[in-house]
């Protein structure tokens, strides 16, 4: 019998392939419901796109979105199925509480952490899961446990005494001021929320590695965006594993993920047990099982998700903050001085007693000095796109399909000419005159606004407030320009990124009496 021959061609197959694309690419081109929309052909076509920017150039999408609007116009196709608006006026339809509105998935996905709030694509499970945390996180909570914010400010001022006083007439000793601040607010987190601090003030170098990975942490998010295994595969890893792979700064990192594992299992075995230690915090995590919340969304992966990503986004974004607020507030002098004499002033009013969170919040000066801060650097660098699931969105002539994701990107809006005359500049008086601030108030919004509002917003207003009050009339801090590096907007890691490595450096002296 003779033998079989089979042979097999990859002609149909490549053929098959290339058809595919082909078509795909025309489809995107022509006969896609946003194909009308302007913006780069290529963009239509592909993701990729947005993943060179992403990846390749390290988080430059925002920039590259901003020379498109330019070319095309306020309202443009950014990829085959988002678009992106740079109208201000736009701003309050996309945050509008009315109506249901969803997440983008494709997005939201890639911080693997599908059980959190942050990431609940669905509006009904988002405000299912938002309720307890907005219970938790409320203004009067904050207010309530301010005293967890002022044992952190304690603490660092007399770290900074103690460096001070080391350093006197020495010269110009440098502190790497990054870690100090991010430090701060690590420990405010994780006190207030899991009522137990990591102690990070406490670091000889204030823990500087953690802060390194922790502003560099959206690389794994965008790559997660475009290679959908990447995270999964990440999160996977054992830890003993990744230990051995890690550098210091990885370790760093894996030390807080280690403690907040074991934080939260603590809690979460111990919550509903009445014979346990009746003094003991309230947590976020007590708050969600002591919630209405069904038996389903209270397990303890979702309690992990909920503490791991409520506690980062505590972290750098309000630390950031303050080092912007900072730098600028002992460049201008003027601007320094009439702080110090309003705080002074304040205080001379009740001289036996601690000015408290809400004389601070009554300040005018303080308060336009923080509103500056938060115009300059918002929480979020990226663009926070939503969908109107059920119903189209109108644009001036444009009518975009129902189910369509639609970004406008906050810091874009913060520094609209039209809006903040010289945006690049820090006035705080613009937020003291009564008509310019009304003008703004619409587009101001470093925590978002509509229902998908930042739901640690409180806490991060009451820590610019305890901190700035207490720092600027206590001592004088001297950062020289190439600072500016350490603050100035760079690339997306979700939060803000910066291309200084400098570690925001300051000469801290104390003010003398």
């Amino acid at each position: 019998m003779a033998p079989i021959n089979i042979s097999y061609s990859w002609e149909p197959i490549l053929v098959t392939i290339v058809l595919h694309f082909v078509s795909l690419a025309v489809y995107r081109l022509f006969w896609h419901p946003l194909a009308r929309f302007p913006g780069p052909k290529l963009a239509a076509v592909t993701r990729y796109v947005e993943a060179y920017y992403d990846v390749v150039c390290n988080g430059q999408y925002e920039f590259k979105i901003a020379e498109m609007h330019e070319k095309y116009g306020p309202i443009i196709r950014i990829s085959p199925h988002e678009l992106h608006i740079s109208d201000p006026n736009f701003f309050e339809t996309l945050i509008s509480r009315d109506g249901r509105w969803n997440k983008y998935y494709w997005a939201v996905r890639a911080f693997q952490a599908d059980l959190a709030t942050i990431c609940a694509v669905d509006h009904d499970v988002h405000r299912r899961w938002r309720a307890p945390l907005g219970t938790f996180l409320s203004k009067a909570n904050v207010s309530h446990k301010q005293d967890v914010i002022s044992r952190s400010v304690s603490k660092l001022c007399y770290r900074l005494d103690e460096f001070a006083e080391h350093n006197r007439g020495l010269g110009d000793a440098h502190l790497k001021f990054s870690p100090v601040v991010s430090s701060f607010t690590r420990d405010v987190a994780t006190e207030f929320l899991f009522g137990e601090s990591h102690n990070n003030l406490d670091h000889p170098d204030f823990n500087p590695g953690l802060t390194t990975v922790l502003q560099a942490s959206g690389a794994i998010w965008r790559i997660t965006k475009h290679v959908r295994w990447y995270g999964r595969l990440m999160k996977s890893l054992p830890l003993s594993l990744v230990e051995r792979l890690s550098d210091e700064n990885g370790k760093a990192f894996l030390v807080f993920l280690k403690d907040m594992i074991r934080l939260t299992k603590v809690i979460y075995s111990a919550s509903g047990n009445q014979t346990l230690d009746a003094d003991k915090s309230h947590t976020l995590v007590d708050e969600i099982l002591e919630s209405d919340l069904p038996l389903s969304d209270k397990s303890f992966e979702r309690c992990f998700d909920e503490a791991i990503t409520v506690s980062s986004a505590a972290f750098e974004t309000t630390a950031h903050s303050i080092r912007v607020i900072l730098y600028h507030v002992y460049r201008e002098e003027n601007t320094l001085n009439n702080l110090r004499d309003e705080l002074a002033a304040a205080r001379a009013k009740r001289p036996s007693q601690t000015l408290e969170l809400a004389d601070l919040e009554r300040l005018p000066y303080l308060t336009a000095v923080l509103t500056e801060g938060l115009r300059l650097a918002p929480a979020l660098a990226t663009r926070q796109a939503r969908v109107a699931p059920d119903r189209d969105l109108v644009y001036d002539s444009w009518t975009i399909p129902a189910g369509t994701p639609v970004g406008m990107t906050t810091i874009f809006m913060h520094r609209d000419p039209e809006l903040y005359p010289n945006p690049e500049q820090f006035i705080p008086e613009r937020w003291v005159d009564t008509n310019q601030r009304r003008k703004a108030e619409k587009t101001f919004a470093p925590f978002s606004k509509g229902s998908r509002i930042c739901v640690g917003m409180h806490l991060a207003w009451a820590e610019l407030y305890m901190f700035i009050a207490t720092i600027i009339p206590r001592y004088d801090l001297c950062f020289n320009a190439a600072a500016y590096d350490d603050i100035k907007w760079a690339s997306d890691q979700f939060i803000i990124g910066t291309s200084g490595k400098g570690g925001f450096p300051a000469i801290v002296k104390k003010v003398e009496v």
